[in-house]
């Protein structure tokens, strides 16, 4: 046994000295929550929990979805969630999948067929890019946020083009240029996909996300929205038109060849969308968090990291110096958590703070103050 683990040994003790060996940890409830895409504290928050609760006590139906939607997993409550939602995001139709990876790798594995180009931002998610891989289109990544780049790369593409990117970038915090990236694809033909997984819930009317709030719906062929960040609960949908609905309920293997989700979770979504329509005010304390922040920080930031999204970046440069800010920031009751490379550029390692409806103008302004004196 010991000669068959040999070589993935040696890749873990490179990882080791390389100081980037990941491992699981518990999160340490005592800190202040600086790190978690728990944006508007749905995860947290008693009364939705107790909503669904009470709900699911009235639910007819099975604790388990007992298989796969085309089997015995679908339920008037799974088609009537879907319907809400694509009449939420300005779809014709939308589907539920078991998560944001999931999702974006059934839509990318399946719709692309051989002879066609998916171009993708190169920041994109790595399940944009292993469902791209995945593909028999031919695929390739275009510059982060470079239209120039992307320009000359559609010009080069065959077949029906895919454009992908995400509406706000997880790691960075910045946001993709929607309204040009809809005339490009306008121009040329091209299908843009957005993902709005860190942007679902916080921006647009009742959480719409932001293709709604900046009315580009007509314009973008498929969004993908998921409900483990602000929304606060588990899952994902893709919306488009009901063609594409069909045609990923026919062929798009994450979908047919899994358990389907379970009533419960079509029921917390449910209620979860409904408790955002009757709290507008958490993100508008989520967007004057995010303000005091970026007028109380001085650490120097590049210019695309100053973001008015719930997602803020300071660069430290080097795996060592990211986890011992880390560390320090979390010995001052902050938990902060360091992004390392190869999860970034070696060069471009970094702490990534998100911010919270309910972290206090005091938390924000304490850390701020905290990553001053480490930085400055």
């Amino acid at each position: 046994m010991e000669k068959k683990n040999l070589r993935i040994e040696e890749q873990l003790n490179k990882r080791a000295l390389l100081g980037n060996k990941r491992s699981l940890l518990l999160v340490n409830e005592k800190l202040i929550d600086f790190s978690s895409n728990d944006y508007l504290g749905f995860a947290r928050s008693e009364d939705l929990k107790n909503r669904i609760l009470n709900s699911y006590e009235s639910l007819a139906d099975k604790n388990g979805s007992t298989g796969s939607r085309l089997l015995t997993g679908n339920s008037a409550l799974a088609t009537e969630v879907e319907s809400e939602l694509a009449k939420l995001f300005g779809y014709d139709a939308s589907l539920v999948f078991n998560s944001g990876y999931t999702a974006n790798l059934g839509f990318f594995s399946c719709l692309p067929q051989r002879g066609d180009t998916i171009l993708y931002d190169e920041l994109s998610h790595a399940c944009i890019k292993d469902g791209s891989r995945l593909s028999l289109a031919k695929s390739m990544p275009f510059k982060h946020n470079d239209l120039a780049d992307l320009e000359r790369k559609l010009k080069l593409s065959e077949g029906e083009v895919y454009i992908a990117c995400e509406a706000v970038y997880s790691m960075d915090g910045d946001f993709a240029p929607l309204k040009a990236l809809c005339e490009l694809s306008e121009k040329y033909n091209a299908k843009l996909i957005v993902d709005e997984a860190h942007s679902t819930g916080v921006f647009g009317k009742n959480g719409a996300g932001l293709v709604a709030e900046l009315d580009l719906t007509q314009q973008v062929y498929a969004v993908v929205y998921t409900f483990g960040k602000a929304m606060g609960i588990h899952g994902a949908c893709i919306a488009s038109n009901q063609t594409v609905i069909d045609y990923m309920i026919n062929y798009s293997r994450p979908f047919i060849y899994t358990t389907a989700p379970s009533p419960f979770e079509f029921l917390s979504i449910q209620q979860a969308f409904q408790f955002l329509t009757n709290h507008p005010d958490l993100a508008i304390r989520l967007k004057e968090n995010i303000s005091t922040f970026n007028q109380a920080i001085k650490t120097q930031r590049p210019p695309r990291y100053l973001s008015t999204s719930a997602i803020q970046v300071v660069i430290t440069e080097g795996n060592l110096k990211a986890k011992s800010t880390s560390k320090q920031l979390q010995e001052m009751g902050f938990d902060v958590r360091a992004i390392l490379s190869p999860t970034v550029k070696e060069g471009e390692e970094r702490l990534r703070i998100c911010l919270h409806s309910f972290n206090s103008k005091n938390e924000v302004l304490g850390l701020a103050h905290a990553l001053n004196s480490l930085l400055c």
